[in-house]
């Protein structure tokens, strides 16, 4: 791997595939107004965990910053855009969370949710995939680009803890077999 944003976009691989199994859920909900909490829950943690904390924490203490320093603006820019976004995110997930709260699902409260967060992830992820990072590719040098990788890792450690990257991936995983027949 060459470019911070090449471990980025692997990661929106797994994000989207999450969006994919959140999408499965809410049709449950959709159709019966009911759906496995557990299931729910485990969806939560891997968006919080993995997408936000990790990801997008990732994005804000590092990338853009690195982005900022080389000449890409933050307000009123495409970098002030992404953190809005992840902003209405972290909205959405505390959201659905509220929806499953009581130990009860409040099917409508968390579908609503849910479809709003994976409309909001699927364009922003269009957005950087396609603008925001080829734009990164280009003016970041290999050198700062070696860099943000090897901070991306300790962040990774530090932040996220060992395992736990492993953890979610294998949550995603038996997610995935369950909702959307994937071995």
């Amino acid at each position: 791997m060459n470019y911070a944003s090449e471990d980025l976009i692997n990661e929106h691989r797994d994000i989207l595939f999450g969006l994919r199994i959140l999408q499965e859920i809410v049709k449950t909900a959709e159709q019966s107004g009911d759906a496995d909490i557990k299931d729910i829950n485990d969806m939560i943690d891997f968006l919080r965990l993995f997408a936000d904390k990790c990801h997008h924490g990732k994005e804000e203490g590092l990338m853009f910053p690195a982005l900022e320093e080389a000449g890409i603006p933050n307000e009123r820019g495409p970098i002030g855009q992404m953190l809005k976004e992840h902003i209405q995110g972290r909205q959405y997930i505390a959201e659905m969370a509220a929806s499953v709260g009581s130990g009860a699902l409040q099917a409508d409260r968390f579908t609503q949710a849910a479809a709003d967060y994976i409309d909001l992830l699927r364009e922003h992820i269009q957005k950087e995939n396609t603008v925001l990072f080829p734009m990164a590719d280009r003016i970041l040098p290999d050198d700062r680009q070696q860099q943000l990788l090897e901070q991306f890792e300790i962040f990774e450690e530090e932040v996220i803890g060992k395992g736990i990257h492993e953890r979610l991936h294998e949550t995603l995983h038996k997610l995935g077999e369950k909702y959307l027949n994937t071995k």
